[in-house]
């Protein structure tokens, strides 16, 4: 790899020189004395100055860590230091994973992948069982979306009589959050011995796992009034405590497609509502984007039975520990860090995969 000093990653998918040449071109632009005659057009190029800077952000990182580890390695020639090595031993790893980050991000092509993500959790056939390995999943997602700097929110939750929840909606905030997430769209399952099970025998739980893009304020997805149903109903949370005592919850009915969604996490009802309609129009938004290439099912697997055949990935915590994606092949025995939220590399295999795939449909 290579800067502009240089920054020229092999095969040129990040094109930073360019990249840089282009933030230039733009700002003369911007300082052209007749630009804010047209508001609409200088605001466009603002918009897409700051987009392509913030790609670059990355760059004058590794550009920065770079420069580090050339003057720790020289002190410690100079000094012998073992700590100066040790220390640009760190600095390197954290190179590589900013490296490998970017690398992940190049397969992130779609308008789509820089929005933030709506992700549903769903238990399978299985009461309890489902109920916490659905809990389970959700706290997986919740763990992995902090590591990351990424900002969670819990908008509609209905806990289980007994444990873990009937369903959850989450909304994950921070840049190419659906595009990593993607992938973890479908039916996951879980082998264990419950601890629900007196007996301590085995069982298998399934968990399904929708995930969609948040919608941007412009693009135009129009809902018509008549096109909803509303309802309304009281915030509970664990143990079927009311959050409040008026019917402030939202449940949204799209009548030409059947979706529903609902959202109880806001004070108000107007709140609610607005929510709810943000996931609801994002949910038609794939379903209309997918519509003439395949079916939403297969695209999200919504309409898939949650059980055996259509996992997407297999965690097994007994009678040995694995967790394994049936779509790459990529398995680990790590099984507590996964729960905890490392996911990373499930996410990168997939991504590349499908990076691969496409090359294949599409040869230069």
């Amino acid at each position: 790899m290579k800067s502009e000093r240089g920054l020229t990653p092999s095969g040129g998918i990040f094109d930073v020189p360019s990249k840089r040449q282009h933030v230039n071109t733009i700002g003369k632009k911007l300082q052209a004395a007749d630009l804010w005659n047209d508001p609409a057009r200088a605001r466009e190029l603002l918009k897409e100055k700051s987009a392509i800077e913030n790609s670059l952000q990355p760059f004058d990182s590794i550009e920065k860590k770079l420069e580090d580890i050339d003057i720790l390695l020289a002190l410690s020639e100079e000094e012998g230091g073992e700590s100066l090595l040790e220390e640009a031993e760190k600095t390197m790893d954290g190179l590589v994973a900013e490296v490998d980050d970017m690398e992940l991000r190049s397969t992130l092509s779609l308008k789509e992948d820089r929005n933030n993500a709506i992700l549903s959790i769903n238990p399978g056939a299985g009461g309890t069982e489902s109920q916490d390995w659905a809990q389970i999943l959700m706290r997986m997602y919740m763990r992995w979306a902090e590591r990351r700097g990424f900002q969670v929110k819990i908008v509609d939750l209905l806990p289980g009589e007994e444990a873990g929840i009937k369903t959850a909606t989450l909304t994950i905030t921070g840049q190419y959050a659906y595009g990593y997430l993607k992938g973890e769209a479908g039916v996951h399952r879980l082998v264990r011995i419950s601890p629900f099970d007196t007996n301590k025998r085995r069982h298998t739980s399934f968990a399904a796992v929708l995930v969609y893009p948040e919608i941007s304020e412009d693009i135009d997805m129009e809902i018509k009034d008549d096109e909803l149903k509303m309802d309304t109903f009281r915030a509970s949370g664990a143990g079927g405590q009311h959050v409040n005592k008026t019917s402030s919850a939202v449940r949204l009915t799209h009548l030409p497609t059947g979706i529903v969604v609902s959202c109880q996490n806001e004070r108000s009802q107007h709140k609610n509502r607005a929510v709810a309609l943000k996931i609801l129009k994002a949910r038609l938004y794939l379903l209309k984007k997918k519509e003439q290439e395949e079916k939403m099912e297969e695209f999200i697997g919504e309409k898939k039975e949650i059980a055996w055949g259509s996992q997407i990935r297999s965690y097994i915590l007994q009678p040995y520990q694995l967790i394994k994606d049936h779509r790459t092949g990529y398995e680990t025995g790590n099984v507590n860090a996964v729960l905890d939220g490392d996911i990373n590399r499930f996410i990168r295999e997939y991504l590349l995969m499908k990076k691969e795939h496409a090359k294949s449909r599409h040869p230069v």
